[in-house]
């Protein structure tokens, strides 16, 4: 029922016939003698001498008392027929829908017998909402209910803002009076107002409680939240205000996913399939929101965020991709978040790109591939990296800190023996060429992947090398690499000849190092002679490196035509006798390639040597 009702129903009664108001005469004595109530099993009492003729059910509770004094203050009692009592002398009213229940309709018995009146924060709004209901106004008397809350709410209430935090909490359960009589919109606008403005204060002369305020709002009921945070948007108030009141109410009613998994081994199919908890942090389970009731919190959220880049953390945005994964929110909610994280990925970590791949019962059932089960849900970081290049586009070269993540969340992904390789391979090739400048961390991801997958072919083993760049790796990586057994052989020739490039640059400059200080004044000649001993060194250098790129030229090919002839012998099947002959007519032509040499040696040695033999005779001869 609503004023406009009341109003209609005390009209029409007046037209029917006289109507009892604030001019009847009761005795004075009743309002004298009703000094106290008592309470027996779900009934009060009036303690009063004259008997009691109106009895009044609220809920499960039943009130006794008079009817005069009601009638006197409450239009709506006055303007409706009475029902005599079944059970006992007088009349029966039931009151459905009251709004704040028994303990309000106490609270406004006593004031209706004069009895003292204690308004506060607490109380005040089912006091106004209940006063509304019966339609107490100043028709009836002055300085009814109505009136009495309404100034307490507008000079006392709104004039603090913990008050009105107060009052806005006791609005939850006093839908629609609350909405309809403004009490909401006003709290809100008070809130929203002191929060703006109480950024503008300065640091230094900010009061701690004051600054508590934030926190405050944080433990509003969901719908009054979003009516404070969108007035405060409305105000225009700072991203980062609202971005931080938002990060404080998900840490108070949203649960915190743990990704702290048990191992690859506790993780597979059936009973062993992928557990993760579920903890409500500091909330008690007995007051734990349901699963559709975190899923509307979430989107309730999202929606409401800051469009403003570091007005929320990418910590907190990844925390909120996750639980709505595990909520199963909707796709375009989960593609926002992926769009905002992928804007902020600089700020992002290994441990929150660890996104657990949750799978509720439905989508368990359709999977039948092993394929699908992966510890991580590496198809959402992929979309991440996307968009995080569309938004970046060229400015990549410049942000050294994103191959570093990528080369980290692959070393932590390449653990999982259930990731498939593509998978692996399209993250590897997400950043351009340049935009790493070393590829050490590439390559241990890389090295995890084979000593975690070692059933892979050396085709797969070839494919995923070749998203490295032997080039691009230290020297240490080199060293190590070329002892890795796990890498094809193609990839630890082109390390080999790194290496071996490495450490004869290595030992020029050590030689250069070493000469002597030459004395200035024999500086000219010596410098000619050191000038010409270093270009001879350079040349033997190059010389040898030559020698050595075409020896392992010279082996790739001879390894291409060994795996050549392999395949071709498993595919047709063949003997393995032939299969003998051709690994014989390979190391005769290794043998013979290496006599060759030995001759070449021979031959160069002896044709030094006769010429020194000629140098001597023509010297003795002179």
């Amino acid at each position: 029922m609503n004023s406009v009702s009341a109003a209609e129903r005390l009209k029409s009664f007046g037209d029917a016939g006289p109507v009892c108001n604030k001019s009847i005469i009761f005795p004075s004595r009743v309002v004298t003698l009703a000094n106290s109530f008592e309470k027996k099993d779900r009934s009060w009492y009036v303690k009063s001498q004259i008997p009691t003729d109106l009895s009044i059910q609220v809920n499960d509770i039943t009130f006794k008392a008079h009817k005069f004094p009601l009638i006197s203050k409450c239009g709506y009692i006055s303007s409706i027929e009475l029902k005599p009592s079944t059970s006992e002398n007088g009349y029966h009213l039931k009151l459905e829908n009251f709004p704040g229940g028994a303990d309000t309709f106490e609270t406004i018995l006593k004031f209706c017998y004069n009895l003292p009146l204690d308004l506060n924060p607490l109380n005040v709004a089912p006091l106004r909402c209940a006063s509304e209901y019966l339609y107490m106004t100043e028709e009836f008397e002055a300085g009814n209910l109505i009136s009495k809350t309404e100034a307490f709410i507008t000079f006392v209430v709104l004039a603090s803002w913990r008050d009105t935090l107060t009052v806005l909490r006791s609005c939850t359960n006093l839908s629609p009076w609350a909405e309809n009589l403004q009490i909401v919109r006003r709290c809100c606008d008070l809130l929203a107002w002191k929060a703006c403005n109480d950024n503008n204060i300065p640091e230094d002369v900010v009061d701690r409680n004051e600054r508590c305020l934030y926190n405050d709002i944080a433990t509003l009921d969901i719908d009054h939240f979003m009516r404070v945070i969108t007035t405060m948007k409305a105000r225009r108030a700072k991203p980062q205000i609202t971005g931080k009141i938002i990060m404080k109410y998900a840490d108070n009613f949203l649960p915190v996913i743990n990704d702290d998994l048990e191992g690859i081994k506790g993780y597979g199919l059936g009973k062993n399939e992928l557990q993760f908890s579920v903890n409500r942090g500091r909330m008690e389970e007995s007051n734990s929101l349901g699963c559709q009731e975190h899923k509307e919190t979430i989107e309730s959220l999202v929606s409401v965020l800051p469009p403003q880049s570091g007005a929320v953390s990418c910590h907190f945005l990844l925390r909120m991709l996750k639980t709505s994964i595990v909520y199963s929110a909707s796709p375009a909610l989960i593609s926002d978040l992926e769009k905002r994280v992928g804007m902020a990925l600089e700020d992002a970590n290994v441990c929150d790109l660890l996104i657990p791949n949750f799978k509720n019962e439905e989508q368990q059932e359709r999977v039948s591939s092993p394929e699908v089960y992966t510890i991580y849900n590496v198809d959402v970081v992929h979309r991440i990296f996307e968009f995080f290049l569309m938004h970046e586009q060229q400015q990549v070269l410049g942000k050294p800190s994103i191959s570093k993540l990528l080369d980290n969340y692959l070393a932590e992904i390449a653990k999982d023996p259930y990731l498939p390789i593509t998978k692996f391979q399209v993250l590897a090739e997400m950043l351009p060429e340049n935009a790493w400048k070393c590829h050490d961390g590439l390559y241990r991801a890389i090295d995890m992947f084979l000593k975690t997958h070692p059933s892979l072919s050396d085709h797969d083993r070839r494919r995923l090398c070749k998203t490295m760049n032997c080039e691009k790796l230290s020297l240490d990586a080199c060293l190590h690499a070329a002892q890795n057994d796990r890498l094809p052989l193609r990839t630890i020739v082109q390390i080999n000849t790194q290496v071996l490039f490495s450490e004869q640059v290595k030992m020029r400059m050590m030689m250069q190092d070493k000469l002597p200080e030459k004395e200035e004044e024999n500086s000219g000649g010596r410098e000619d002679k050191r000038m010409s001993r270093d270009n001879e060194i350079i040349k033997t250098l190059k010389e040898e490196l030559e020698n050595v790129k075409k020896k392992m030229s010279e082996l790739q090919s001879d390894y291409n035509e060994l795996q050549q002839e392999y395949e071709r012998l498993s595919s047709k099947q063949k003997s393995s006798h032939n299969w003998g002959l051709r690994w014989q007519k390979v190391k005769k032509s290794f043998q013979t390639k290496r006599e060759d040499e030995e001759t070449r040696e021979r031959t160069r040695r002896r044709s030094s040597t006769g010429q020194r033999t000629s140098f001597r005779r023509r010297m003795s001869m002179s």
